[in-house]
């Protein structure tokens, strides 16, 4: 590490420079990452880059200039990452990308962190941000949450957003699974479901899979009677190849019955479209052209390709994000939500949680949040920081 305090220093100078004075730890240390920094050695370096930051920052700016003519050469020709990558087959003023919280929380950093990076590239290019509350599981849904996100929303993204909230396209996504059981691409299954995982695990189709169309066209519409099919007893499947070499791949669902009543439309609906229609559906309706999203979704994203596919239709440029794990913090939005239901919070806004709304009350600004997720970048790779060292750069961008 003594190897970087040069380097530390002549950063620090090039910043105080660009920054009538005044440089930031924060933009040094995401500098020195490209100088060999590793992640897990921020908190041992921090102490002694605050020590030379502060020791920049108290020379004059012709001092400032002169020291870094002697030290320029120590230090790459860029520093760090300075606003967002290329984003490939983007046209201006026609990027269309979103987000997609579930109601079953308000917004914390996480969320925070991952979702400004779709938001500055249409932010960049121009085009249509969506905030889609996916809310089609009755049994996931805090209801307050509906306007926590909205909130929160409003707050990150200037109210340039546009919200969608998916139980009101219920219609749509009936249409869709119509349409594909016309076309011969899904079909209604009536198996035991470990039997079916039992024939599926050794690529053997079910006995429901080849009946005929008309036949499943019934039994959609005993599914969506209410005098018909009961929970757990028929599903809506995808017919995709038997043989895939990924068991995932292999006749997935896509919607099932529930009779729970829903907290926005109550019993109106017993049929509900499970994440990989009604995000297919979702996306090509608006037109999707990019899609950031975790790599856990990874398969998710490869069964909505091959909706897309049979479909007709062109699948969106798709990147994904590793984790980012950040230690000594809740970030488990059912979690907090159950917190401030029981009263161990006082509120979303409670000054010990990582929420957006206790942020903001501490004076966080959204630019904090959008320098923080440009300086991760679109990277698979999982980070991990502690707390102390995710508020001492996230301080840092809010200073800037």
């Amino acid at each position: 590490m003594k190897k970087l305090d040069k380097k530390a220093k002549a950063y620090a100078l090039k910043n105080a420079i660009s920054h009538d004075g005044k440089a930031s730890v924060g933009s040094v240390i995401s500098a020195l990452f490209n100088e060999g920094l590793k992640r897990e050695e921020v908190k041992d370096y921090s102490k002694k880059v605050s020590e030379i930051v502060d020791g920049v920052n108290k020379l004059s700016i012709d001092k400032q200039e002169k020291e870094f003519e002697s030290l320029k050469e120590e230090i790459s020709e860029r520093v760090g990452r300075e606003g967002l990558p290329e984003l490939p087959g983007a046209k201006e003023g026609k990027v269309i990308m979103r987000i997609s919280p579930s109601p079953s929380g308000a917004f914390h950093i996480g969320h925070a962190l991952t979702a400004s990076l779709s938001y500055l590239f249409v932010k960049k290019y121009g085009g249509i941000f969506y905030v889609r509350i996916e809310d089609t599981n009755p049994d996931n849904i805090y209801l307050p949450a509906y306007d926590l996100l909205k909130e929160d929303s409003d707050w990150l993204f200037e109210g340039k957003e546009k919200i969608m909230i998916q139980s009101e396209r219920m219609k749509l996504y009936y249409k869709y699974a119509e349409e594909l059981i016309k076309k011969g691409f899904s079909y209604v299954c009536s198996c035991d479901s470990e039997k079916f995982r039992e024939l599926v695990n050794y690529k053997k189709e079910c006995p429901c899979r080849n009946l005929g169309i008309k036949e499943h066209q019934a039994r959609w519409k005993k599914m969506l009677d209410k005098n018909g099919f009961l929970p757990g007893e028929a599903v809506l499947r995808f017919k995709s190849d038997i043989n895939h070499k990924n068991p995932a791949m292999r006749d997935f669902p896509l919607a099932r019955i529930n009779l729970d009543k829903h907290p926005l439309q109550d019993k109106k609906y017993r049929v509900w479209p499970l994440m990989n229609l009604a995000v297919t559906v979702d996306d090509i309706e608006c037109k999707m052209t990019h899609i950031i999203r975790a790599k856990e979704h990874r398969d998710n994203g490869e069964r909505q390709k091959l909706i897309y596919a049979v479909l007709g239709k062109k699948y969106p440029w798709t990147a994904y994000l590793g984790r980012i794990h950040l230690k000594d913090m809740e970030l488990s939005a059912s979690k907090i939500t159950e917190g401030v239901k029981s009263g161990i919070y006082s509120g979303w806004d409670d000054p010990s949680l990582p929420t957006l709304a206790s942020l903001r009350n501490k004076g966080y600004k959204p630019q904090a949040f959008w320098k923080f997720a440009e300086r991760i970048g679109i990277s698979e790779n999982d980070k991990t920081m502690d707390k102390k060292e995710f508020f001492m750069l996230l301080d840092s961008f809010n200073r800037e």
